[in-house]
C-alpha cells in the first residue's frame, strides 16, 4: 500500500470514493458532483488530499484536510474534514496511514494541530481517533446555521 498526495491526475480514483463516502453519510450517489467538487478543491488548491493505492494503483482510501486558523492561538490549524476507506479495504491499516500523512503534513507544516468531528454512533472511527491520540472536546457546543436545503 502506498499513501499519495493527490493531484488532478488522481481525480478518477478520487471521486468514486468521495461519492461513496456521501453516500456512507446518506447521500445519494452522484458520481458528477463528487468529480467536480473534488476537481475544485484540487484546482483552487483549497484542500489537501491523500490517497491510499493499492499494488495496482487501485483507491483503497482517501483524508481530506481543509487550512484553517485558532484566533486564540494566532496559528495555523488543519480540519481533517473527511477519511473513507473502501469496506474490502477495513481493518487493514488505511485508515491509521492516512491519519499518519496527514499529523505528518501538519508537522511538517508546523500547525498547532489537526480538528475533526464524527458521528456519535461512529464508534470506530472514535477508536480510531483515540487510539492515535486525538482527544475528544469537552465544553462546547457545534452550531449549524442552514442557508440551503
Amino acid at each position: 500500500m502506498e499513501i499519495v498526495k493527490a493531484t488532478i491526475e488522481q481525480l478518477d480514483l478520487v471521486s468514486p470514493l468521495f461519492d461513496a463516502y456521501r453516500v456512507f453519510y446518506g447521500q445519494e450517489s452522484d458520481l458528477t458532483v463528487a468529480r467536480e467538487f473534488i476537481e475544485s478543491r484540487l484546482n483552487n488548491d483549497e484542500s489537501i488530499i491523500y490517497l491510499a493505492l493499492d499494488d495496482k494503483g487501485n483507491g483503497l482510501g482517501f483524508i481530506q484536510l481543509y487550512p484553517s486558523f485558532s484566533s486564540v492561538s494566532a496559528a495555523r490549524t488543519w480540519v481533517l474534514n473527511d477519511l473513507f476507506v473502501l469496506d474490502t479495504a477495513r481493518r487493514q491499516g488505511v485508515a491509521k496511514k492516512l491519519m499518519d500523512a496527514a499529523k505528518d503534513m501538519g508537522k511538517k507544516d508546523n500547525v498547532k494541530g489537526l480538528a475533526l468531528e464524527t458521528a456519535e454512533s461512529n464508534v470506530n472511527a472514535q477508536k480510531l481517533y483515540e487510539s492515535l491520540g486525538y482527544e475528544r472536546e469537552s465544553g462546547t457546543y457545534h452550531y449549524f446555521l442552514q442557508l440551503q436545503a
